[in-house]
């Protein structure tokens, strides 16, 4: 984690993160949200994390899921993961386009990974 990013986690603690994922989870920017996630959480940040196109199909990632169970908020793209075959299921949230304006406006900080 740069130290950027932890001194912006800081001056989050108790309040709300955002972050956008649209890349697969074969790429190094999807580990890097997901590490982010991590850390925020760690540091008593409330996360919310979006996944769109690509990124769907990362939903099984077993970080991510742990991370779910450490109180990550998870959605995903419904859309995104009809277009790639992939079913609806309890491994996350799944909704349009809006829960991204929402999350945008109600979070403290939006961070997205392309």
């Amino acid at each position: 984690m740069s130290r950027l990013f932890y001194v912006a986690l800081v001056a989050l603690d108790g309040k709300k993160l955002g972050i956008l994922l649209s890349i697969g989870p074969e790429h190094p920017s999807f580990r890097h949200g997901v590490a982010l996630a991590q850390t925020a959480l760690g540091q008593g940040v409330d996360v919310y994390l979006y996944c769109l196109d690509e990124a769907v199909r990362g939903l099984d990632d077993p970080g991510l899921q742990r991370l779910r169970a450490e109180g990550l908020k998870l959605y995903a793209c419904a859309y995104g993961a009809q277009r790639r075959g992939i079913a609806l299921s309890d491994r996350a949230t799944f909704a349009g386009l809006t829960v991204v304006s929402d999350l945008v406006s109600a979070t403290d900080r939006f961070i997205s990974f392309n």
